[in-house]
């Protein structure tokens, strides 16, 4: 018999396949043909189409003999709304496999389509709790074919889908393993048309994804699990994803600014979509934290803000929100394990830190990264002030997915300190 004050003493772990290395997405024709599939959905966005490559993607699995169609309406930061537009368009015929081709936002929306094509349901009936039911899928999904183009969300690694819900201007999540693609086809010269902005914001969701596994809580420092088979996706940091995160966190110091600076820089790009692949397969299992949890009522909130480089909306891209509390986040976490903090500060910077420098360090790189790559200086710069604090705590205080690997106990006090310390 389990106690139920016992420790957690096992960890999960997974990955998908992956394909890496230049001139990788000229094999995607001859993976869908591995499935057998006949017809294949290519999945994307206007911006990305517009480059050329989801066209290429096409005419690849044309040319290994499926039949393929393109849904280029995937919105930047996806919605509610277009997530259902996506599903009403791939409800219309039967489809074999998906593929998705751009970032985060085009990889999270066919991860939504498998599901919602695949099982009953709506958005919210999968989206997890207090927000959403929690649903999980009761069987398999598509073959599904992940092809990122930014070095950023790690998405194609990850069994995670993040929605925009407009009416409760919050984000939310849903999990589960079967989201996860069944291939990721990883090719470094899909980056270099992304914009000085886009790819440093894409660079901080990298770094962001890095840290947060780093620094989460142990995973045998959380309780066992009621039920062994439904362990949650966030498992806390483990020995495994530990190795990832590092490497992760080394390459971003080298290489981000550097990719900002000169988007045609091919060993920065390289490196990055390197960096971004190991921060996907450690935060997949480990779990991302707080910075992200208050990301999402950052970016659903905000009305007004225009990003550049992006299309011309309102929204605060997701780099950007995960990266706004991130100095403030790591100066108060400091003490669930100071050590880590300070390595992680060192990986970044090359440089070596002490206990004396203590809290501060790890902010302090980050502040100066950040200055380097020109991203915004805080929460204001998206239109937020201290009358929208209790709003900011309440979304974040709903993220029970990311709140339950934070390496300290989380109050709205101290979530109210942090994002004020952030304005």
């Amino acid at each position: 018999m389990r106690f139920r004050h016992d420790n957690e003493s096992v960890f999960t772990w997974a990955a998908p396949p992956l394909k890496f290395g230049t001139g990788a997405i000229a094999e995607v024709g001859l993976e869908v043909a591995a499935t057998g599939a006949a017809s294949c959905l290519v999945i994307t966005d206007h911006g990305v189409r517009a480059t050329g490559i989801a066209d290429e993607v096409r005419d690849h699995v044309l040319a290994a003999g499926a039949k393929v169609e393109v849904f280029d309406g995937v919105a930047v930061e996806p919605t509610d709304e277009s997530i259902n537009d996506a599903v009403s368009f791939a409800r219309e015929q039967e489809w074999d496999c998906f593929i998705a081709v751009g970032g985060g936002s085009a990889i999270d929306t066919a991860k939504a389509v498998n599901l919602l094509t695949t099982h009953p349901g709506e958005l919210l009936d999968y989206v997890t709790p207090p927000i959403g039911a929690g649903r999980a899928p009761t069987g398999p999904l598509k073959p599904f074919i992940a092809i990122p183009t930014t070095a950023g969300t790690g998405s194609e690694s990850t069994t995670i889908c993040v929605v925009d819900f407009l009416g409760m201007h919050l984000k939310a999540g849903m999990s589960h393993a079967r989201l996860r693609p069944s291939l990721a086809i990883v090719d470094p010269l899909t980056t270099v048309t992304m914009p000085p902005q886009v790819t440093a914001a894409s660079g901080m969701d990298v770094l962001s994804h890095a840290l947060e596994s780093y620094t989460s809580v142990r995973f045998d420092a959380k309780p066992a699990p009621e039920e062994p088979m439904r362990r949650p996706a966030f498992c806390g940091s483990n020995p495994i994803s530990d190795v990832w995160c590092e490497m992760a966190l080394g390459l971003v110091g080298r290489f981000l600014r550097r990719a900002v600076m000169n988007g045609r820089d091919q060993e920065a790009r390289y490196q990055m979509m390197l960096a971004s692949t190991y921060a996907g397969t450690g935060f997949g299992n480990a779990g991302t934290h707080l910075p992200h949890a208050n990301a999402y009522p950052i970016a659903g909130a905000a009305e007004g803000y225009q990003a550049e480089g992006y299309p011309a909306m309102p929204m605060v891209p997701h780099g950007q929100a995960v990266s706004a509390t991130a100095a403030a986040v790591f100066r108060w976490t400091y003490p669930g394990d100071p050590g880590r903090h300070l390595k992680a500060a060192e990986l970044l910077s090359g440089q070596t830190f002490t206990a004396t420098d203590g809290a501060d360090a790890l902010p302090h790189v980050l502040s100066e990264l950040m200055a380097d790559i020109g991203m915004p200086n805080g929460l204001r710069t998206f239109g937020y002030d201290e009358q929208d604090l209790d709003m900011l705590v309440d979304g974040t205080m709903k993220q029970t997915r990311q709140l339950a690997v934070v390496p300290r106990p989380v109050t709205p006090g101290a979530l109210r300190h942090i994002f004020r310390d952030s304005l």
